[in-house]
């Protein structure tokens, strides 16, 4: 994960325009993490942000590339996302904060958070949508960045849905938000307010950001035994009719015996 980038998506956050995303993306992943259950979650990145304050998981943790941020905000470790020290299929639940966009390895990111997860185990990822009014700013020449986060750097969720199937995810649920024009200040983002509730409504893929909760699905196996073979069955026992009265059950073998006896 690239350093310079942490820090200043940390930074960012702090602006009116990281607090209008960061008040949306906390209410998302608080919705998702919720009904969550397991032994272990981790937060990926972002120790000054806890996105597992909602989580009824007992035993929770957050990271950071930085010793110095881990040591301020609380992290109960120092890793790179690409390579997280946890054993294979041990964690329940997983949340990266733009863990993806951070990295200039999202593909690794990706893979080392299916290792780690349970089966069934959950990740949930936030990120910047490409596709929406603030990532068509970011790619008009001569515009000073609004983003922290570089353009090319972005991963659409499009995008991620494909590698998600490559992985075995099934995609739970995600949301779009954050409607309203790229402001810098909190006056013009209050009055831009009223596209929230148009524009999930009328253009619900040109959010600004995005929050999705996937699951990771493992295939099951069925044990078949082999197919013994059953005892033989018995020929069934007759009543022989003989002067009118009936004899005791004998067992038929033959249709030649039943004309002995008589």
């Amino acid at each position: 994960m690239d350093e310079p980038h942490i820090i200043e998506l940390a930074q960012w956050l702090d602006t009116p325009a990281g607090q209008y995303v960061l008040a949306w993306e906390q209410a998302q992943i608080d919705a998702m993490v919720a009904n969550v259950f397991g032994y272990h979650a981790m937060q990926i990145g972002l120790p000054e942000k806890n996105f597992l304050r909602a989580s009824r998981i007992r035993h929770k943790g957050r990271t950071s590339v930085l010793y110095d941020h881990a040591a301020r905000h609380g992290a109960t470790m120092v890793t790179e996302p690409e390579y997280l020290p946890f054993e294979t299929q041990s964690i329940d639940l997983l949340v990266l904060p733009h863990g993806l966009e951070s990295s200039t390895n999202a593909h690794q990111v990706l893979r080392e958070a299916e290792r780690v997860l349970m089966p069934e185990g959950r990740v949930v990822i936030s990120g910047f949508n490409p596709w929406s009014l603030w990532g068509a700013r970011e790619r008009i020449p001569g515009l000073d960045p609004l983003l922290p986060v570089p353009a090319s750097w972005q991963v659409s969720l499009v995008r991620l849905r494909d590698w998600f199937k490559l992985l075995s995810f099934d995609v739970d649920r995600g949301h779009f938000g954050c409607y309203a024009p790229a402001c810098v200040t909190t006056k013009w983002l209050k009055r831009w307010s009223f596209l929230e509730s148009a524009g999930s409504r009328w253009w619900p893929v040109c959010g600004a950001v995005y929050v999705v909760s996937a699951v990771k699905r493992v295939s099951g196996m069925r044990l078949i035994g082999p197919a013994w073979r059953s005892a033989p069955k018995r020929a069934r026992r007759q009543r022989v009719v003989a002067n009118g009265n009936i004899a005791p059950q004998t067992e038929v073998k033959t249709e030649n015996a039943i004309e002995r006896t008589k």
